[in-house]
């Protein structure tokens, strides 16, 4: 289902979708409704998407949040044999045999935007809005006094709001009866961190302290600056390094963008030895594995060095959302356009989960995956306590 779901995302990503209808029910008696139809709709100026549930005497709606539709994605395809989806770009088939085998055929457009079809652009959806100054955007010099964004800054401007989206979603997923402890890994400039302090203490009223680190401590200092100018609380920035790091005791939300290497590993353990409720992650330059794969059947295409390279960050992503998974966190991978960076990267989004999903399949595949590619992951050794619970 994997290659579903990675459709999905990259439709919600483009905001490409008109609508879409899942049909031909596997099992009338499991699966009731005889097809599920899905369209984006604005509820109070924010993005969700409508799903209607068409059953043989009634018809039932539900109106779900960008991370809850692919959960509902993944659901309503192991029950469906059809989905079809309507874009602005291209018409989707997807047709998904008894073995559960997929396939996605795609054509041309055949329906056009209407009237009331959502702005490609979803301007008027953003979380900040120009035309309305920000005070940290104005000290970051992203906007002008007047709330209007420099051209130049355009692309920035547009990747923090996509990044709010993504914390959006997991916004309910925090603790509700205490302060919020968020840590971000390898902050950098910390316009993301600002981003994150501004829209979960300023726009939505939480209860929130958070903590930057990074090893530059010019970058520090520079950031402290600008904490001191807007005169913020709960917010501070220290020099150090991740895998030291104990200073502050757990974290219940964990950031970790462009960490590099296996910088994003040890951020990645941090978080699930405190039990984060909620990690966020962008991984960079991965060299790790790049020397460990070996394998005689996947030899004549990693005898390529750039399809070696590319091969190897895809497989340390997913082998850290395998990771995940086995110890208790429902993990997707989404992608996450970063103008300064790469034009697009994948952020790894796990949230810790109150029944983990430790199946024997999960973790026979796991075990499989990583004696087929000859691997022996960094994260896996910083983890070998925890993962020996369930690999033995």
């Amino acid at each position: 289902m994997k290659n579903i779901v990675s459709l999905w995302q990259e439709i919600l990503l483009e905001d490409s979708l008109i609508n879409a209808v899942f049909s031909n029910p596997r099992n009338k008696n499991i699966t009731p409704y005889k097809q599920v139809k899905v369209k984006p709709i604005l509820i109070q100026g924010l993005l969700h998407y409508q799903l209607e549930y068409v059953f043989p005497t009634k018809v039932t709606h539900k109106n779900l949040k960008e991370g809850e539709l692919i959960e509902e994605v993944k659901d309503l395809s192991e029950g469906m044999r059809q989905i079809n989806l309507y874009t602005v770009d291209n018409d989707y088939q997807v047709m998904i045999s008894k073995k559960m085998k997929v396939n996605i055929s795609k054509k041309p457009p055949s329906q056009k935007k209407g009237n009331d079809f959502l702005s490609h652009n979803r301007e008027k959806q953003y979380i900040l809005n120009e035309g309305k100054p920000v005070p940290f955007l104005l000290e970051l010099g992203i906007m002008n006094k007047q709330g209007i964004v420099y051209k130049d800054k355009y692309n920035k401007f547009r990747q923090i709001n996509r990044f709010l989206e993504l914390v959006r979603d997991v916004k309910d997923d925090l603790p509700k009866d205490k302060k919020i402890r968020i840590i971000d890994f390898g902050c950098g400039k910390s316009y993301l961190t600002f981003a994150i302090h501004y829209y979960l203490k300023d726009l939505c009223g939480l209860n929130i302290e958070i903590i930057g680190l990074d090893l530059k401590e010019d970058v520090i200092n520079t950031c402290n600056n600008l904490v001191d100018r807007l005169k913020l609380e709960d917010i501070k920035f220290l020099v150090g390094d991740i895998e030291s790091y104990n200073e502050h005791g757990v974290a219940d939300m964990v950031v970790t963008l462009h960490a590099c290497n296996t910088a994003t590993d040890a951020a990645l353990a941090k978080a699930i030895k405190w039990k984060a409720k909620v990690i966020l992650s962008v991984p960079c330059c991965h060299n790790e594995l790049y020397n460990q794969i070996e394998n005689d059947v996947l030899q004549p295409i990693l005898g390529y060095g750039i399809i070696k390279e590319r091969f190897s960050a895809l497989a340390t992503d997913g082998i850290r959302a395998q990771i995940l998974e086995i110890l208790g966190y429902r993990t997707q991978l989404v992608e996450f356009i970063d103008m300064e960076h790469t034009p697009k990267n994948i952020l790894i989004r796990a949230i810790k989960s109150d029944k983990p999903n430790n199946s024997k399949k999960l973790i026979s595949d796991y075990k499989n995956l990583i004696t087929f590619l000859n691997a022996r992951p960094y994260l896996h050794k910083l983890l070998e306590d925890e993962l020996n619970k369930y690999l033995r």
